[in-house]
């Protein structure tokens, strides 16, 4: 069955009207100290997602979100990298997807995930690093595969992603391709969610040169600067995010022709001449985000994390990796120590709270 935000947990009119509501009262006129605020740094201090419907706002680089579920730490078939930074926070709908695809992955004979940046709780600017992962609906996931034990959350934190080009060149590393990672890479083109996959363009190129019968997968395989140390899922906006703008089609062709071809020219790697702009994370101030993201980042927040981490299965993940108690076993639990209220009583991943 298609896990859908709409069936897991319907459309909150609570959220709806309160939005209405805010931006109707105040008209939404910030105040200047308000609209100039760095974006980047409001949405940096919140360590807890906004309890509300998930939405998504805005575009994947100019948006937040909101009822942002975690993906546990650990789970059978996946690791979190990075904890530090909090950024294991996305849209149910790819949370879900992420848990599934580790899965499916593990099928094809890959050990497991190391996942990195998702986004912030409540998504926005990032005060580090990525132009996008905004609205919930990006997550990178490293090349490098889940190890037989489990990392230390400082480990998490140090270890380094290996990268798949060789150095000084803009070509796969030979010695380092294996078929495995087409594989990888295939699995996950295939859900329909899935709008797009950044890749290295030497990794493109490889895909292009070496994958037979099937090309059509090829399509959502994108080439962009970077990716050469882990792949970046994007799906497309969810049902029930009115409020995000999805990006233009890929059209039909493999993109293996021209428009892979230039990024083995001089023009994609040569340096901007002239004074270097600033990158928009950087200035992006809340006037520049939808509207609706000044409204998210007032909205309250769970419990703690444990309240909105995900379920897989039905069955909470723990930290250690070891499934807990299923879901139906669970005594029932106060309204108020879940993100997304009421929780309708299906066998489908819940956000609850684990023991």
């Amino acid at each position: 069955m298609k896990i859908t935000t709409r069936s897991m947990f319907g459309i909150s009119a609570r959220f709806a009207l309160g939005l209405a509501a805010a931006l109707a009262v105040c008209g939404f006129m910030l105040s200047s100290a308000t609209a100039a605020e760095k974006a980047k740094n409001l949405f940096g201090a919140k360590v807890l997602p906004a309890l509300a419907a998930p939405q998504s706002f805005g575009f994947y680089s100019k948006g937040c979100f909101a009822g942002g579920v975690a993906l546990p730490l650990d789970g059978p078939t996946w690791q979190v990298m990075r904890p530090s930074r909090n950024r294991r926070w996305g849209h149910p709908e790819l949370i879900g997807l992420l848990e599934k695809f580790s899965r499916d992955a593990a099928a094809e004979g890959w050990r497991g995930l190391l996942v990195g940046d998702i986004a912030q709780p409540r998504g926005g600017p990032m005060l580090t690093g990525h132009a996008s992962h905004q609205i919930g609906l990006d997550a990178d996931i490293w090349f490098t595969p889940m190890p037989a034990r489990r990392y230390s959350l400082a480990q998490r934190d140090t270890v380094g992603a290996v990268s798949l080009i060789r150095p000084g060149t803009h070509l796969v590393d030979e010695r380092k391709w294996a078929p495995v990672y087409a594989r990888l890479l295939r699995q996950a083109a295939s859900y329909p969610e899935v709008e797009r996959i950044f890749v290295n363009p030497g990794i493109k190129k490889k895909l292009c040169d070496t994958v037979s019968g099937d090309r059509a997968w090829l399509n959502k395989i994108r080439p962009l600067w970077g990716h050469d140390s882990h792949f970046h899922i994007r799906i497309s906006c969810p049902p029930g995010s009115t409020g995000c703008k999805p990006q233009r089609g890929t059209g039909t062709a493999d993109g293996c022709g021209e428009q892979l071809a230039w990024w083995f020219t001089d023009e994609p790697w040569r340096p901007a001449k002239g004074p270097q702009k600033p990158k928009a994370r950087d200035v992006m101030t809340m006037a520049d985000l939808p509207k609706a993201c000044q409204v998210v980042l007032g909205e309250p927040a769970p419990l703690s994390a444990d309240a909105v981490t995900y379920w897989a299965k039905g069955t909470a993940v723990a930290a250690s990796g070891a499934p807990e108690a299923p879901a139906a076993a669970m005594p029932a639990m106060p309204d108020t120590a879940s993100a997304f209220v009421p929780t309708p009583k299906v066998d489908i991943p819940l956000p609850l709270p684990r023991p």
